[in-house]
């Protein structure tokens, strides 16, 4: 039996509804998002790792193209709250960083990038629709960085 992740997710599923903490202690629920705003989701290994801050710093560095008014970036990790609270102060993250600490990367488990060798997700980013359908994915190794172009070309085709 593998400890890899399986993402069993497809373009068009119903994207696996969650309420998880931001770096604040607020609860944020992605349905909340449902008909109004799509939603980028950018599940990530460890805070304060080198290229999950390079990747989030070029969220962070043009956001705008990742977050407007039509689109909401949420990034997710196994960290605990008090940690991303930590590293969205020290890299300047104004976008929600949220914690799937407890129950243990449930979140991540549910979208399939749930590593339980490394007790983290892998590198799965996934652009859900306003209707909560899944739009587009694409997953990472652990030590991959992704092309933050291809989810830049995603959230323009919506």
């Amino acid at each position: 039996m593998s400890n890899e992740p399986e993402v069993t997710l497809s373009v068009g599923d119903v994207a696996p509804d969650f309420t998880l903490r931001n770096q604040y202690g607020e609860q944020v629920t992605l349905s909340s998002f449902q008909g109004e705003r799509a939603v980028l989701l950018v599940f990530y290994p460890f805070a304060f790792s080198g290229i999950c801050t390079g990747e989030l710093c070029e969220i962070r560095d043009d956001l705008s193209a990742f977050e407007n008014d039509d689109v909401q970036v949420l990034a997710i990790s196994c960290d605990p709250v008090h940690a991303l609270r930590a590293w969205a102060e020290d890299q300047k993250y104004s976008f929600p960083l949220l914690s799937d600490f407890w129950p243990h990367g449930a979140t991540a488990s549910a979208y399939g990038v749930f590593n339980s060798t490394t007790g983290s997700s892998v590198r799965g980013t996934f652009l859900v629709g306003t209707d909560g359908r899944l739009r587009w994915s694409v997953v990472n190794g652990m030590g991959e960085a992704r092309d933050p172009n291809a989810y830049r070309d995603a959230i323009a085709a919506l």
